[in-house]
């Protein structure tokens, strides 16, 4: 049956309500913690008599932490993260997996309308336990990011991109001109490998509204990179990229940044520690293959003066090596809980993995090595880390002292919070003052 003109609207703004509430606070993430619970107690009770509870429940605990056990071993060896998990995060993991082996425990012995039962409780409790671990880094603040929705301002790139692009107006002389979007849009596009041939994901690029007008100004440029794993969407639902360059953007007649966003990973799990070498290269595609792309298709400021590299968490160390191995192409740095160096967990599987046995080659791209060893006067830098982040914080002040030690400008601030998007998210926002000024922009 179609639906009416009405009801369609009534469910177009349900759908919308829904998609936007919030994942990591509020009504939706107390109502999965309390699912979660009440689907394990639920689980536990699904029988009453004494075998269940004396001899099936014990062995359903013990398989629950053998797996996670397994797993952290997985991880140990594996080493997919260079740094290893809070504890909280195996803890909600093992919770989602006890209510797996309760399940499993149970489903035998059990009528049909008790399995539909046993299924709704399971759902709930890997729902309730997935979200807990979302909470920890806050990767997908919201529902529609979680299931990794269109962004509500997408646009096709064939709407907005150019080929052979050239700069136009510039900022000294340019006004808002009549019709010019209250907001800005973001687009996803494909950014080839052609000097690196690096296995890069599509990008997405944020443009603000003074990009968006009629008479579009050449706006400067700041890259930005995710975490690891990780996806170049980072910026867009952990950061909520596109709701804070709007504010700044319409406090300031529709300026701010052009956004861009490529994959330095190659794959949610890779590391290839944004270098060149063994792992792939990284560095010719975020040095080369990205900023030739960005000078095709944008129209957008040349002067690399008024171009900056940030990120955070591995992104930051990614940054923080794209500008001190390419100080002129990004002299502007924003580093948000980065570490002092790429690296795999270890100083020997790094070395091992990148550039079998040859420590010099290491060296020679390292950032410490490089700032000790030359003078970067024309380099800037915003570092941000959190508070009650114990492993960054440190790094981060060495990174800082190392600055400053090669002569760069340095400003370093700490935000309440830990490694998480409760830092990062303000850190950007934060930062614009100092970037609008780094990059040409009225503050």
């Amino acid at each position: 049956m179609l639906l009416s003109i009405e009801e369609d609207i009534v469910l177009s703004h349900l759908w919308r309500w829904f998609v936007g509430l919030h994942l990591v606070s509020g009504g939706l993430y107390v109502t999965l913690v309390v699912v979660l619970f009440v689907g394990l107690a639920a689980l536990l009770v699904t029988h009453r008599d004494r075998r269940w509870f004396t001899r099936r429940v014990p062995v359903a605990v013990l398989a629950a932490l053998v797996l996670v056990g397994l797993a952290q071993l997985a991880l140990v060896v594996t080493k997919p993260f260079p740094d290893g998990l809070p504890w909280v995060v195996p803890l909600w993991i093992g919770l989602g997996l006890l209510g797996i082996t309760l399940a499993v425990a149970g489903w035998p012995r059990l009528r049909w309308w008790r399995r539909g039962l046993t299924v709704l409780a399971l759902v709930g409790v890997l729902l309730g336990a997935a979200n807990n671990v979302n909470v920890v880094y806050q990767p997908f603040p919201t529902v529609a990011a979680a299931l990794q929705l269109p962004p509500y301002d997408q646009v096709d790139a064939g709407e907005v991109l150019t080929e052979d692009a050239v700069s136009t107006a510039s900022l000294a002389d340019w006004t808002p001109p009549a019709g010019m979007p209250d907001t800005g849009a973001l687009t996803q596009v494909d950014i080839p490998a052609t000097a690196s041939g690096f296995p890069a994901r599509p990008a997405w690029v944020y443009l603000p509204p003074a990009y968006l007008s009629s008479d579009r100004p050449a706006l400067p440029v700041l890259v930005l990179l995710g975490g690891q794993p990780g996806s170049p969407r980072d910026w867009i639902d952990g950061g909520q990229l596109a709701h804070r360059l709007d504010a700044w953007a319409a406090a300031h007649h529709g300026l701010a940044p052009v956004v861009v966003m490529p994959d330095d990973l190659g794959g949610e799990g890779s590391n290839p520690l944004c270098l060149d070498s063994a792992l792939g290269k990284a560095d010719t595609y975020l040095a080369q293959d990205v900023p030739t792309w960005i000078t095709q298709h944008l129209q957008v400021d040349a002067d690399h003066a008024h171009w900056a590299v940030g990120g955070f968490s591995y992104g930051g160390t990614c940054a923080l090596q794209l500008a001190t191995n390419h100080p002129d192409l990004f002299p502007t740095l924003l580093d948000a809980s980065g570490q002092r160096a790429p690296t795999l967990g270890s100083a020997a599987d790094t070395l091992q993995a990148s550039f079998p046995g040859d420590q010099a080659a290491l060296d020679a791209v390292d950032p410490l090595h490089l700032l000790a060893a030359r003078q970067y006067p024309d380099l800037a830098a915003y570092l941000v880390v959190g508070k009650d982040d114990d492993d960054y914080r440190p790094q981060t002040e060495e990174v800082a002292a190392a600055l400053e030690g090669a002569g760069a400008s340095v400003v370093t601030t700490e935000l309440p919070g830990g490694h998480s998007w409760d830092v990062w998210g303000p850190g950007l926002e934060g930062a614009l003052p100092w970037l609008a000024q780094r990059l040409g922009l009225p503050a």
